[in-house]
């Protein structure tokens, strides 16, 4: 870890920041793809202490601030260098006769559009500065075919989610070591933020209007999407992305963790396993961002490698360790209202597929009575996650509406496993197991 006081200083002048001061009304009407969040210079100078930096990335605690700065210096292009961009991208993709869906490796397809843009830009601003054509360059390929501002910042592996919270804020960031954090990225319009949604739906197969204003998707990296448009979302479009680490964690992690104990690990490990008798059937519960999947993605590494596993999900998000692994995911109805497939409908076609255990993604409407229904025919080992805060208040969830489970098939359930997020006065936010229920 890096520590150091500094003040936050940068490349722009005073002069050139006022300047700009003096010309954002002018210019407002123009398209300009974000700005910065302050003009350096202009502000009054505060105490700063580096936290991190990576990359890339420079994590700032900033005097003041209720949380640290999310800082990408690679995004702090000028007002006019915004300008160069939309303009050299309005050309370039008239120009460039390249789907770049035809070129599957991501490198090679930044290379072959970067030379392009590089060409086109030189052709029209001949006299910009050496040191800020590749800059230009990288953030108008962005913008064209990846998810232009946030591009980057969906590259980190180190966060576990990123908010856009609408237009003229700060997106925000949830590392996975610093927790909340506030990047140096704003939208200053509603058309760039509809870009990059209407890019995920493109790619999705799905659509988002005022007549749908909501999608759920799933992105090629496996991370799961969520995103709003107005009427319903009043402050203009919202992106949330919930990022999954490429390397699941194991058990060996949580405990390192200490999210479990080793003795809890090892009682878990026999449960799952079911020592060819009788494997458990569990429900992991929690609050939101509790953890709870990560528990279930552990927890199926217990299953022995013989058995069959069928996993059925909303927005797929397991990655389980296993060869003979059957992976489901629901669809939403078509533009008619059609082709809808449900959790429910999945389970039933599950059971008819032989499966050794189901494992279902979350479980909060009919599938849960479909479930249960299996587990009380001789379908043990099954497993899910489902949002409650006490083991008495997910017995209560599960036998009221949507779930519905009847009662007397209740006690078909061995364990509940409760999760929770505890804010720690030293390590801030931490993920803990807060106790295993025995359902009898």
């Amino acid at each position: 870890m890096i520590k150091e006081a500094k003040t936050v200083k940068d490349e722009i002048s005073v002069e050139e920041g006022k300047r700009y001061l003096e010309l954002k009304g002018k210019i407002k009407d123009e398209f300009i793809p974000g700005e910065m969040l302050t003009i350096p210079g202009v502000e009054e100078e505060r105490k700063t202490e580096l936290i991190e930096r990576y990359g890339d990335v420079e994590i700032i605690k900033i005097e003041g601030e209720p949380v640290p700065l999310y800082r990408i210096r690679r995004l702090e292009l000028r007002p006019e260098e915004w300008r160069i961009v939309n303009d050299v991208k309005e050309e370039a993709i008239a120009e460039i006769a390249i789907d770049p869906e035809e070129i599957e490796d991501p490198r090679e397809r930044m290379r072959i559009f970067s030379e392009e843009v590089r060409r086109i830009l030189l052709s029209k601003y001949p006299d910009i500065p050496k040191g800020r054509v590749d800059l230009i360059v990288e953030n108008t390929v962005r913008e064209m075919i990846g998810y232009g501002r946030l591009d980057l910042i969906v590259s980190d592996p180190n966060l576990e989610e990123i908010m856009v919270i609408g237009t003229g804020k700060p997106v925000y960031v949830y590392h996975r070591k610093h927790g909340m954090l506030k990047t140096n990225v704003k939208f200053s319009r509603d058309d760039e933020i509809m870009v990059i949604i209407e890019k995920i739906g493109r790619e999705v197969g799905r659509r988002i209007d005022q007549q749908t204003p909501l999608l759920d998707a799933r992105l090629p990296d496996g991370s799961r999407v969520n995103a709003t448009i107005p009427p319903v979302s009043l402050d203009g479009p919202t992106i949330t992305i919930r990022k999954f680490r490429e390397d699941p964690l194991t058990v060996v992690d949580l405990v390192n963790f200490k999210t479990m104990s080793p003795d809890l690990s090892a009682f878990l490990w026999l449960a799952v396993d079911g020592l060819g008798v009788k494997p458990a059937n569990i429900l992991v519960s929690g609050g939101t961002a509790s953890g709870k999947t990560t528990t279930l993605n552990t927890l199926v590494g217990f299953i022995p490698e013989r058995e069959r596993v069928i996993s059925i999900e909303d927005t797929a998000e397991l990655q389980l360790p296993l060869e003979h692994w059957v992976r489901f995911e629901t669809r939403p109805p078509n533009i008619e209202g059609r082709g809808e497939i449900t959790m429910d409908d999945l389970m039933k076609n599950a059971l008819r597929m032989r499966p050794d255990r189901i494992i279902v993604g979350e479980v909060r409407g009919p599938e849960a009575r479909t479930m249960f229904t299996a587990m009380n025919t001789g379908h043990d080992g099954c497993m899910g996650t489902i949002h409650a805060n006490t083991a008495h208040e997910t017995i209560t969830r599960l036998i009221n509406p949507p779930c519905d489970v009847p009662e007397i098939m209740i006690p078909a359930l061995d364990l509940i496993i409760m999760q929770a997020r505890i804010y720690h006065r030293r390590k801030g936010l931490i993920r803990r197991i807060t106790e295993v229920a025995e359902v009898v």
